[in-house]
């Protein structure tokens, strides 16, 4: 079903669909894929021990929450749905969970690392931008960002997981890495995981970028 984004309330939406499939959610996340597992040792590289990362999108914390805190990092994950993070609290008691949309979380300052993984497309757009500029002022120099996002310039649409509808949404790759250097992040690797069928699936892209300390911050909405 294709639709514009203002049309809808998009965030109501994917959290009533997450809470209500979030043991069919979490009983599919048990195991971290090849590709996860090479992302977040690039995005994790470095880092003491203690250092402070933040899940954006965390779900149930697992598999890549878990994976986080066997490294000893100090984890907060972030998500809207209720019923996500009570299974994220079960497993990782020692982490930080908060229930707020991503829109409306406002980081803490001297983050080491943030994850985004298959979120973002799930906001519109338009809101990108901001986004990507308060991760950058969250971390310090020289903090990485692991991001996932559509594969193709598609307008905003609505699918089913599990039998729930979710709304999707994304600038394509080009447009959306453009974004990321103008924000001030180098981009340290960026590949298509899912390429476009030209049917439903619209595709999927990864990037883990590093903040530049010289960065002005200067980024302009993506054409």
């Amino acid at each position: 079903m294709m639709l514009e984004s203002r049309n809808i309330s998009y965030a109501t939406m994917n959290r009533d669909s997450y809470n209500a499939i979030a043991q069919e959610w979490d009983s599919a996340r048990q195991v971290i894929g090849t590709l996860e597992a090479k992302y977040l040792a690039v995005l994790l590289q470095d880092l003491p021990s203690d250092a402070a990362v933040l899940d954006l999108g965390c779900g149930s914390g697992h598999p890549l929450g878990t994976a986080i805190v066997s490294r000893g990092h100090q984890l907060t994950g972030v998500d809207q749905a209720a019923n996500l993070l009570a299974l994220a609290r079960r497993r990782l008691p020692q982490s930080r969970w908060i229930e707020s949309r991503i829109e409306d979380y406002c980081p803490e300052p001297a983050v080491a690392a943030i994850l985004c993984w298959d979120v973002l497309f799930h906001i519109p757009r338009e809101r990108h931008e901001a986004l990507v500029k308060r991760w950058f002022e969250a971390l310090h120099n020289d903090g990485r960002l692991m991001l996932s996002f559509g594969g193709s310039e598609h307008p905003a649409f609505v699918d089913e997981m599990f039998g729930k509808p979710f709304f999707y949404d994304s600038w394509a790759p080009e447009p959306m890495q453009a974004l990321l250097s103008k924000t001030g992040f180098t981009i340290l690797m960026g590949e298509y995981t899912s390429v476009p069928d030209g049917g439903r699936d619209k595709g999927r892209y990864v990037v883990v970028s590093v903040k530049s300390p010289a960065a002005s911050g200067d980024a302009r909405t993506p054409g």
